[in-house]
């Protein structure tokens, strides 16, 4: 290669973890430390004209506020550019480049805005900013497609600084390097810049990033990194180990120092909070070539085993696979679990008869149980008491209301007596009730299916008039304070706690409208 270029995204590709939310501080100890290291181009963020912030975030209403909040001063050497996505920044908007603001644009689209890119380019460019080109998901294209978009660039934008080879998925593995860049590097002009965007679902960021490396070509190479690998779903290569590896073989100082303190002071805190990395539903992602946002949304719903996770991604449309559609997903979540419907009328009726006149204590499996459990060992001994564990398997219970494969099916082993919906299991054992999943679950702009949502909504149906809460306890980011039993505990961050918390709190307040009186008999956020 004549010259190779590293491309920090950390701050924008980064920015998918955390919505962008960095904090003004963070923003400037990580520009700091790029700028350290001698990275050569620095990517601030992405602009949008839709972003409703001017500081804190890195996503940005317009690129004059990137330079009156973040680029006071630049560093002799460095390029610092942002990333548009095709559709959501006016170009004529766009002021004439200054001196104090960024140097170039990078434009992201999907293969259907492929021609639509070329006038956009030449506006960018004309207005004197450098223009890197995007190809999102770049194994979508046939052969033939991408040498007609290739062909397209090298006679309309022969001055575009970048085209890159964008691995959005996390998907390619060493023979699709090879054949994408020597079907590229062969056909686009050979003064333009040659870059690798990619992603690591696979684990094979690094791998692919070496063999773009050892490719024998002599145009200029660019390859974006971030710190930590800081980036959507299971991150980006690694700009820490990257620059070690091209001091070592490749002749470069880069400085790998204020990255390491960086990761130490700031990078570590964002990754507590806001997990990325490899995850096996970002390897069933890459398996089903999709974007990892559905296998994100399913996984983070704790409902279902990770071999049905693989089967859910495995129903997605091929034309919905690129972008992450929230509404369509909720639909083919409750088509999987709907498929297994079963007439529940009888089901129903047996238990009507037999919570005739009870109370219900309801288990859930929060953390309060352990400290409150002689107290609810006396309550259970009253007659009028029947208590169901929620995906909680106590002696105390009477039943136990499953939404969980695992924990089913070593209730069937143990003879216990079971509640379950159609969505995970059919039943066919006398002390197995199976519910029609459908009947009893909540929508709104999401699936509300978990145990306490089915317990609540089937005990009202079957007129019962008084129910007590026990282990109920709202959910923590802090994983240790949201069960009793540790093999439960699953990460939540701030939002899904949230969210879920005051789903719940409403959700019992409508219970409690309907005419049931609910008691709680442990501490909960639900109050």
């Amino acid at each position: 290669m004549n010259n190779l270029q590293v491309l920090d995204v950390t701050l924008r590709d980064g920015g998918c973890v955390n919505d962008f939310n960095f904090g003004q501080a963070y923003i400037e100890k990580i520009i700091a430390a790029q700028e350290a290291s001698g990275v050569d181009i620095i990517e601030l963020g992405y602009i949008d004209e839709n972003s409703d912030s001017e500081i804190e975030r890195t996503k940005f209403k317009n690129e004059q506020i990137i330079s009156k909040y973040y680029l006071k001063s630049k560093k002799s050497g460095i390029t610092y550019v942002a990333m548009m996505d095709y559709g959501k920044f006016n170009v004529d908007n766009l002021q004439v480049k200054g001196e104090n603001g960024i140097d170039g644009i990078r434009m992201a689209f999907h293969k259907k805005n492929c021609f639509d890119i070329i006038e956009l380019g030449k506006k960018i460019m004309e207005k004197g900013y450098k223009f890197y080109i995007q190809p999102m998901i770049t194994l979508r294209y046939s052969d033939a497609e991408l040498l007609e978009l290739i062909d397209l660039v090298n006679r309309e934008l022969p001055g575009a600084s970048g085209f890159y080879i964008v691995d959005s998925f996390g998907e390619m593995r060493p023979n699709d390097m090879s054949r994408v860049l020597n079907l590229v590097d062969h056909n686009l002009i050979p003064s333009m810049t040659l870059g690798f965007h990619s992603h690591n679902n696979l684990q094979m960021s690094y791998s692919n990033a070496i063999a773009m490396l050892q490719f024998p070509t002599n145009r200029d190479l660019m390859l974006d990194c971030s710190i930590m690998g800081m980036g959507k779903g299971a991150g980006n290569l690694n700009t820490e180990l990257l620059l070690e590896h091209l001091n070592l073989y490749y002749g470069k100082n880069y400085q790998i120092s204020p990255l390491l303190e960086v990761i130490d002071k700031v990078i570590n805190q964002l990754h507590t909070e806001f997990y990325w990395g490899y995850a096996p539903e970002y390897y069933l992602s890459a398996a089903n070539q999709c974007t990892p946002s559905y296998a994100s949304h399913f996984y983070n719903k704790h409902m279902l085993p990770i071999d049905q996770l693989g089967e859910l991604l495995g129903m997605i449309a091929e034309e919905k696979k690129i972008s992450f559609d929230k509404n369509y997903a909720e639909e083919i979540y409750r088509q999987y679990n709907e498929s297994k419907a079963v007439d529940d009328s009888s089901v129903v009726e047996d238990l009507r008869v037999e919570f005739a006149g009870k109370k219900v204590l309801l288990v859930a499996p929060g953390k309060s149980i352990s400290d409150a459990m002689d107290k609810l060992m006396e309550l259970v001994k009253q007659e009028d008491v029947v208590a169901i564990g929620l995906n909680t398997v106590l002696d105390i219970n009477e039943y136990l209301l499953t939404t969980r494969q695992d924990i089913y099916d070593s209730a069937v082993a143990a003879g216990k007596n079971i509640i379950v919906p159609s969505s995970v299991s059919k039943g066919g054992r006398g002390n197995v009730k199976v519910l029609n999943y459908s009947k009893w679950i909540e929508i709104d702009e999401r699936t509300h299916d978990s145990s306490a949502v089915i317990a609540m909504n089937l005990l009202k149906a079957c007129g019962v008039k008084e129910i007590r809460l026990a282990g109920f306890d709202g959910f923590s980011v802090n994983i240790n304070d949201n069960y009793y039993d540790p093999n439960m505990r699953y990460p939540v961050s701030i939002e899904q706690a949230n969210r879920r918390n005051k789903y719940y709190k409403e959700f019992i307040g409508r219970i409690r409208k309907s005419g049931v009186v609910v008691e709680f008999i442990t501490p909960s956020k639900y109050e």
